[in-house]
C-alpha cells in the first residue's frame, strides 16, 4: 500500500477529533441534536484550520444511515463513502477552476432532482469567493430558497469578496487561527500513536513555523521526519526550517543584560558564519523578549516547552522590566525598518547597540555598571554640621564611616527624609544622598518595610517578591514577612535567597529571612499596597483642589460648564 501523508491519514472524521474550533463545532452540534439545521453554511478562515473537514463531517452526520445526528457511526456505507471522497450526493467543487456563470447554472439543473442515496444532496463549494459575479447572481435564488432535499456548505479564505446578499443567505461560521500550543500538543499526540521519536522544543518549532495553520504543521511534520531520517530532533529541525539555535539569541541577550558590547557583537559575527536571516534573529530576540515579560510578570504562564525557562528566570533577574520593555519595542520597530539598512547584518548590528546604548531613565531598579579599577571612586565630602551637633563632632577626623556596602544614588525624589538620630559628619557622597545603610534598631510601623524596600539594591523579580510582601516581625536575626495572597506566584526560593542576600548585606550580619502566606492586615500593608494607597490619596487631594478653586468655579458658572470626569491628574 502507498504512504498516505499525515494530513490525510489524520483529518478529523468527526467532531470530537477536530482540534480546536469549540465555538464552531457547539453550534453545529446543538443544530444537528435539536433538529433545527439550516439549508446553507459558511465557513470561513485562513487555509488549514479545518473549513473543508467540518463541511465534510457536516454532510456525513447529516446522511448517515443510522439517523442525522452530530455523532455519524462512521461504519455504513455512506460515511465510508464521504470520507473517501465518492459519495454520489456530496458534489464537491473547486470554485476556483469553476468561475464562469456557465458552470454555475450547469451546476444548478441537477438541484432540483433528489438525491441519489442520501437523506440530502449537498453542494460544498470551496474558495467560493473565487466565483465571478455573474455567477453570484445566478446562486443568488436558489441560495435563498431550495428544495428542501438540498444543503449548501460553502467555504472561503477572503469572505470580505464575497458580495452582501450571498453573505445574508448564509449562516456565517468563522475558523479562528490555532494557537502553537494546540497545535504542539497534537503533533506529541500524533507521533506518539506514530511512535516516532522527538526531542523537547522541535514541535514547538513546527508549530510555529506553521503559523496557525493545521494542514501546514502536518506537511512540516512530514517534512521534518524525512528529513531526520526516522526521527524528529529540534537541531534538524531547525536547519530543515533555516532557523537559529535559540541559545546563541539568549546568549545575545546575557550580553545585552551585563553591557558588554565586545562579546555582543562576537556573537553577532558567530550568526553571521551560518549565513542567518537577520529578519528571523530579530523575531527571535522579540520573541524571547515577549516570553521574558512574562516571566517577570507572570511566571506560572511560561511553559518550558521551549526548554529555555531556566534561562529566563536567570535573565528575569538581571534585567529589569522597563529594560525588557524598551528592548522590545527597539527590536519592533528595527524589524520594520531592516530592509532600509545598507546590509542585514549592520541593521541587526545597530538594532543591539541601540538597545546597550538606551536605558529607561530614573528606573530606581536599574542594574549598576560593573566595577572598573579605572573607574573613579565617590570622594568625601564634609557635610556642613547643623545648629544642633557639635562642631567639633562634624569636624573630627577620627569619626568611622559607615561600614556596609554602599547602595546604588536614588533620584532626588526617592530619598527619604533625613532621620534626626546623630550620624557621622565624614560620609561618602553616595551614602549621604542614598540613606544610612545600616539601622541600629528593629523595623517598627507600617512604612518601615516599604522604606526598606526602597533603599534595598534590588531589581527584576526579587524586587517584585519584596514590593508585594508586608512586615510580620523583625526580632535580631530574623525576619519573617507576610506574602500577598494575590500575588503568591510571585514567590520562588531563588528569589527569597536573593532577598535575604540584600537584608544582610544592608544590616551587616546574617538575616534568616521567613515568607509566609496570610492575609496582609492594613497596619502592615505591603510597599505595593501603601504605594496605590498614596496615589488614592493624591488624586483625591487633586480633585478637592480644583473643586475648590474660586477661578475654575468662576468659570464653570460663567460658561455653564463642568469638569469632565477622570480628567483632574495630581501634578508630579
Amino acid at each position: 500500500m502507498s504512504y498516505q501523508v499525515l494530513a490525510r491519514k489524520w483529518r478529523p472524521r468527526s467532531f470530537p477529533q477536530m482540534v480546536g474550533q469549540e465555538h464552531v463545532l457547539r453550534a453545529l452540534i446543538n443544530a444537528l441534536d435539536n433538529d433545527r439545521l439550516h439549508h446553507a453554511f459558511l465557513f470561513t478562515g485562513t487555509r488549514g484550520v479545518g473549513k473543508t473537514s467540518v463541511a465534510r463531517i457536516l454532510a456525513k452526520s447529516i446522511n448517515c444511515e443510522r439517523g442525522m445526528s452530530s455523532s455519524p457511526c462512521g461504519e455504513c456505507s455512506a460515511c465510508r463513502e464521504i470520507d473517501e471522497g465518492r459519495f454520489v450526493d456530496l458534489i464537491e467543487v473547486d470554485a476556483a477552476s469553476r468561475t464562469k456563470v456557465e458552470d454555475t447554472r450547469e451546476l444548478l439543473e441537477n438541484v432540483q432532482y433528489a438525491p441519489s442515496r442520501g437523506r440530502y444532496k449537498v453542494y460544498l463549494i470551496d474558495e467560493v469567493h473565487m466565483l465571478s459575479g455573474h455567477s453570484f447572481n445566478a446562486l443568488l435564488k436558489t441560495l435563498e430558497e431550495p428544495p428542501p432535499h438540498v444543503k449548501f456548505l460553502l467555504a472561503t479564505t477572503d469572505p470580505k469578496k464575497l458580495p452582501v446578499t450571498i453573505l445574508s443567505r448564509c449562516l456565517q461560521f468563522n475558523l479562528k487561527r490555532l494557537p502553537l500550543e494546540l497545535i504542539r500538543d497534537h503533533l506529541t499526540h500524533i507521533l506518539t500513536e506514530e511512535g516516532v521519536e522527538t526531542e523537547t522544543g522541535a514541535l514547538a518549532e513546527l508549530a510555529r513555523a506553521a503559523d496557525g495553520s493545521m494542514r501546514d504543521a502536518l506537511s512540516l511534520l512530514d517534512q521534518a521526519i524525512a528529513y531526520g531520517g526516522g526521527r524528529v530532533g529540534l537541531a534538524e529541525v531547525q536547519e530543515m526550517l533555516g532557523t537559529i539555535d535559540r541559545n546563541r539569541v539568549t546568549r545575545l541577550l546575557h550580553a545585552l543584560a551585563e553591557g558588554d558590547a565586545e562579546r555582543l557583537l562576537a556573537g553577532v559575527a558567530e550568526l553571521a558564519e551560518q549565513s542567518p536571516d537577520f529578519a528571523g534573529v530579530l523575531e527571535a530576540l522579540n520573541a524571547l523578549l515577549h516570553r521574558l515579560a512574562l516571566t517577570q510578570q507572570v511566571p506560572a504562564a511560561v511553559d518550558d516547552s521551549l526548554g529555555d525557562r531556566e534561562a529566563l528566570l536567570e535573565l528575569a533577574t538581571q534585567l529589569t522590566p522597563e529594560q525588557v520593555q524598551l528592548y522590545y519595542q527597539i527590536g519592533i520597530i528595527g524589524r520594520r525598518d531592516l530592509p532600509l539598512a545598507p546590509e542585514p547584518r549592520s541593521g541587526f548590528e545597530m538594532v543591539l547597540l541601540r538597545m546597550l546604548a538606551f536605558r529607561p531613565t530614573a528606573s530606581r531598579d536599574a542594574v549598576p555598571p560593573p566595577p572598573s579599577a579605572h573607574a573613579p571612586q565617590p570622594q568625601a565630602t564634609v557635610r556642613e554640621p547643623s545648629p544642633a551637633e557639635p562642631a567639633a563632632h562634624a569636624a573630627s577626623p577620627e569619626a568611622e564611616p559607615v561600614a556596609a556596602p554602599v547602595a546604588e544614588p536614588q533620584p532626588p525624589a526617592a530619598v527619604a527624609e533625613p532621620s534626626s538620630a546623630p550620624h557621622t559628619a565624614v560620609t561618602s557622597e553616595v551614602q549621604d544622598e542614598a540613606g544610612p545603610l545600616a539601622s541600629p534598631t528593629p523595623l517598627d510601623g507600617a512604612g518601615a518595610w516599604a522604606e526598606l524596600v526602597a533603599k534595598l539594591p534590588l531589581t527584576g523579580m526579587t524586587r517584585q517578591l519584596a514590593e508585594h510582601t508586608a512586615l510580620r516581625s523583625h526580632t535580631g536575626e530574623r525576619v519573617e514577612l507576610t506574602m500577598d495572597p494575590g500575588f503568591e506566584n510571585l514567590y520562588n526560593p531563588k528569589w527569597e535567597q536573593g532577598l535575604a542576600q540584600a537584608l544582610e548585606m544592608y544590616y551587616g550580619h546574617a538575616i534568616k529571612l521567613t515568607i509566609q502566606s496570610g492575609e496582609v492586615q492594613p497596619a502592615g500593608a505591603t510597599p505595593q499596597q501603601l504605594r496605590q494607597e498614596q496615589e488614592v490619596e493624591r488624586q483625591q487631594q487633586a480633585e478637592q483642589s480644583i473643586s475648590n478653586d474660586p477661578t475654575l468655579q468662576a468659570i464653570l458658572e460663567h460658561f455653564d460648564g463642568e469638569v469632565e470626569p477622570g480628567s483632574v491628574r495630581p501634578t508630579e
